[in-house]
């Protein structure tokens, strides 16, 4: 890892420390325990968005080159766990997912294309998502003063998402490929498409099929909409129930915040804070907002550790088939460097 990666996990993990701390460690750890087995319930149901995601990202391929869900699945469920436990700006997952599906007949190009143009439709669902959560709050809350700052916020993301799609359009990754090479992942991409005019060329591609970008963006919004569910039974579990407007109020926001919080690994203490915030504004106790903050940590783990573990498995039986087909003295050769 980079030192400014180091530097953004250790500072993630004294916010958390922090705001744990101010509420009592014992506080907000015995409401977290509360929910006890009933977390193993929220774990399974994320798979249901999961599910859905995986649908939207389906519909970004022509029909010939579609796997079945199953293997799609499986990409997204690894590319998830990458995003969530690592260190790799939420980039990293989706270079993984790419270099997944590629071994099951998808070119290159299109794999890369796919999780590029699929990033884009789940920002866009995403600022959706929140507006609809930041107009409930507004009616929430009665407060007509605080239109203006979040129309305000909602017109720059919007903007800055409007630039990230013309980019695409006028050859992004082409024009800038010295650029990306310097951020996370950015030579990976380049190697696993192909090179960047081609990986311009079959996100262009992609995009002028406007029927199954608009099927997969409906699906994507059903995506963020679902996971209302996940925050509705936390807080079931943690014996503080919510309404489903109060749970969608809570996802839709706290998902901006944590998207917000990119450059902090998993957005570590910036997600807490988000909820603490939010559950103030609509009379949930500070340490119930943490203990839902921490429920979602929680699922990360359960479903991210194995996620993780067959990653490895995955990279290892590539390595291992890699060195059986390599000439003996190439074989030597690597033998000896990695000794060194």
């Amino acid at each position: 890892m980079k030192p400014y990666v180091y530097f953004a996990l250790l500072a993630g993990l004294a916010i958390l420390t922090v705001l744990i701390a101010w509420q009592g460690f014992s506080e907000v750890t015995g409401t977290l325990a509360t929910a006890g087995w009933g977390l193993l319930a929220v774990t399974a149901f994320h798979l249901i968005p999961m599910l859905v995601n995986t649908v939207a990202w389906r519909h970004l391929f022509q029909p010939e080159n579609r796997l079945s869900i199953r293997k799609l699945l499986t990409a997204r469920w690894v590319g998830e766990s990458v995003n969530s436990l690592l260190p790799v700006a939420q980039v990293g997952g989706e270079l993984v997912k790419a270099r997944w599906i590629m071994p099951h007949g998808i070119a290159g190009r299109i794999a890369g294309a796919s999780v590029v143009v699929d990033l884009t439709v789940a920002v866009l669902t995403q600022i959706i998502f929140t507006i609809t959560g930041l107009m409930l709050l507004i009616l929430y809350l009665g407060r007509d003063d605080i239109i203006i700052p979040v129309m305000t916020g909602v017109v720059v993301i919007s903007l800055l998402l409007a630039g990230f799609y013309i980019a695409q359009r006028k050859g992004m990754f082409e024009k800038a490929a010295y650029l990306i090479e310097k951020i996370a992942g950015g030579r990976e991409w380049l190697n696993v498409s192909g090179g960047a005019a081609t990986l311009d060329k079959a996100i262009h591609d992609m995009y002028r099929h406007r029927g199954l970008l608009a099927a997969a963006s409906t699906w994507r919004l059903l995506g963020w909409m679902l996971g209302t569910g996940e925050v509705w039974l936390i807080m079931y579990f943690l014996g503080a129930p919510v309404t489903l407007m109060e749970a969608l109020l809570l996802e839709s926001l706290g998902q901006a915040v944590r998207a917000a919080g990119f450059i902090i690994p998993a957005s570590l203490g910036v997600q807490e804070g988000g909820f603490l915030l939010l559950g103030t504004a609509l009379g949930i106790p500070p340490h119930t907002a943490l203990a839902l903050s921490l429920g979602k940590r929680v699922r990360e783990l359960l479903l991210g550790l194995p996620g993780l573990a067959l990653w490895q498995i995955r990279s290892g039986h590539h390595l291992w088939k890699q060195q059986q087909t390599m000439p003996s003295g190439k074989k030597q050769a690597s033998a000896s460097d990695s000794s060194q």
